[in-house]
């Protein structure tokens, strides 16, 4: 395992990285991806925050970074279409649930532990909030840490954790944005649904990749 050191991603590069972590689970089947199916992935307007829009060059420019630093590497796989894949458990040794709480913040930043409870369930089931405390305790004391508490905003209920990949976090700089008329409920049942549409359509574009190596 190389040396663990304090990585400072561009948002791009969290952003990259994050799809990369979250595609290997959720849609094993299209992994590795190809980088128009890693910029789909990562300017997903379901379970993105922020919402993104990452032209080609950025996710080319995202992924030649994440290759200097040996986050990423260009996977050995038959057909004329280059893809990509991530090496995040070879650099941090992380296990599955602790994989997990970074995947959901590099691609929805800083959480508190109930939401990070309900967004990771598609990548590794908590069965309780003080499981997902401890994951986070223990990102927090590796050397160095890859997340952090951020101090409580005026009014609100639960403090947020956030990583620690991209440099250290403003807390005021990710205030959450409440959202008129909808309850938490409602919005993550909404999430679930966009994001199996938007992996509908990251099938039909590998599978129109495939169709075109295969005729070309």
């Amino acid at each position: 395992m190389p040396e663990e050191t304090a990585f400072q991603l561009s948002a791009a590069q969290a952003r990259v990285l994050g799809a990369l972590v979250e595609k290997e689970v959720t849609t094993p089947e299209y992994y590795p991806l190809s980088r128009n199916a890693l910029m789909n992935a990562s300017n997903q307007r379901s379970n993105r925050e922020p919402v993104m829009n990452l032209s080609e060059d950025e996710v080319r420019e995202a992924l030649a970074g994440l290759e200097e630093l040996g986050l990423a590497a260009k996977a050995r796989v038959d057909g004329r279409v280059a893809k990509f894949e991530h090496r995040f458990g070879e650099i941090f040794n992380c296990t599955r649930a602790e994989t997990a709480l970074l995947c959901v913040l590099l691609l929805r930043g800083p959480q508190t532990p109930g939401e990070l409870r309900g967004r990771t369930e598609r990548l590794q089931r908590f069965d309780d909030i003080s499981d997902v405390v401890a994951g986070l305790k223990k990102l927090m004391e590796r050397e160095p840490a890859l997340v952090a508490l951020l101090p409580r905003l005026p009014g609100a209920r639960e403090a947020r954790y956030a990583h620690l990949l991209a440099g250290p976090v403003e807390a005021a700089s990710f205030a959450p944005v409440a959202t008129a008329g909808s309850s938490g409920v409602e919005e993550d049942r909404l999430a679930r649904l966009e994001a199996e549409v938007a992996e509908l359509r990251q099938q039909v574009a590998a599978l129109n990749e495939k169709l075109a190596s295969l005729l070309g």
